[in-house]
């Protein structure tokens, strides 16, 4: 895992350490030391941390006048003994609704697992997005961790596989990238 990096070709656009309404705004990254890891496998320096140990992401593109945020995951995602989404929704999602985004892609492909807990912090994200028209749209997530999350019927918040999980994302500028996961989003929610 320590050679996955986190998407860079947008990096002349957009980085979360110099956008002073960022979480990570003014953080530094080591190229050499490898100080993160899930459980026993160490992760590239590049990953940012926001409270949980076993799951971390890369704040890949914000356009606060678009409202939307692009953000690329790694690592378990374990609400049942971490509670990773407490952390991600107060320390994370929180800071950024606070700026007007209210429109959140997600890119999951290097999630590895899934493990529910309770729903109350997924409900309180997707009542604050609804209020600003927004919505949460999960990209690529592998189909063992898409259906954790149908089983724990936490996929009521999110929009999630057909089409999103078809999209070659990296080959899209962030705006384009927006504009079609806001189109199938569109369909899917009949507007």
């Amino acid at each position: 895992m320590h050679d996955i990096e986190p998407f860079w070709n947008w990096r002349h656009r957009y980085t979360a350490e110099e956008d002073e309404r960022s979480p990570f705004f003014g953080q530094e990254h080591s190229e050499f030391e490898f100080d993160h890891a899930v459980y026993d496998h160490v992760i590239h320096p590049q990953w940012d941390a926001f409270g949980s140990s076993t799951l971390y992401l890369k704040l890949l593109f914000v356009d606060y006048d678009g409202g939307f945020a692009i953000i690329e995951l790694i690592g378990e995602w374990n609400d049942l003994l971490h509670n990773d989404i407490m952390f991600l929704k107060r320390d994370f999602v929180e800071p950024l609704m606070g700026h007007g985004i209210s429109r959140f892609i997600l890119i999951g492909e290097n999630v590895l697992n899934f493990h529910a807990s309770d729903e109350e912090y997924y409900n309180e994200w997707y009542e604050e997005a609804a209020d600003g028209d927004g919505w949460i749209a999960l990209l690529n997530f592998r189909e063992h961790v898409r259906e954790d999350l149908k089983a724990a019927n936490i996929d009521q918040y999110f929009l999630l596989g057909g089409k999103l999980d078809q999209i070659d994302w990296r080959t899209f500028e962030p705006e384009d990238l927006f504009e079609r996961v806001s189109g199938f989003v569109m369909k899917r929610l009949g507007n």
